[in-house]
């Protein structure tokens, strides 16, 4: 039996993580009341250095509450940025050729927002996913064996060629 190789790229390793981390906001007033949290505008991109996946993302977080014992409200707005770092189990060392896609399996979202004097704690969630795509090599066996051919029937040809070209001519002389 005869072999092939086909060279092509293929998603070579891929992971998943959930990240829950914690932040905080300083705000002006002292809030009374936490009365939404909204994270919005998340972007990411992802590099290899030294075999291991960098993530660099960032995404605004706005925060609403009351203040002024629940008489005026306002929201505050702070960029986030994040970096986490990596690894995928990889089959093959030494692939060249790598592809990294990072993909948000869950948008940030803010799971508790608590108020301590101006201070606002966060603690946000997001799941993150990474794969490797590279060149890899197919192996496939040849089939030597002549392919089989359909014949084709031309009956419907012949159906064609029977049809009385002057229908309409009898139906009028009727």
């Amino acid at each position: 039996m005869a072999y092939k190789e086909i060279v092509t790229k293929a998603v070579i390793g891929k992971g998943k993580k959930k990240y829950t981390d914690k932040y905080q906001i300083t705000v002006q007033e002292t809030p009374t009341t936490i009365l939404g949290c909204w994270i919005i505008n998340h972007n990411f991109s992802a590099s290899e250095v030294n075999e291991k996946i960098l993530i660099n993302g960032s995404f605004d977080v706005n925060v609403w509450y009351s203040y002024d014992n629940d008489t005026k409200t306002t929201v505050a707005t702070q960029n986030i940025t994040y970096k986490e770092e990596e690894s995928v189990n990889l089959p093959e060392t030494g692939i060249t050729n790598k592809d990294i896609i990072i993909r948000s399996l869950k948008q940030p979202t803010c799971i508790s927002a608590k108020e301590e004097g101006n201070v606002i704690n966060l603690e946000i969630e997001k799941e993150l996913g990474i794969e490797i795509v590279g060149d890899t090599k197919v192996k496939i066996s040849l089939v030597e064996e002549e392919e089989t051919w359909d014949i084709l029937d031309n009956k419907t040809n012949d159906e064609i060629d029977k049809i009385n070209t002057d229908y309409i001519n009898e139906e009028i002389t009727k």
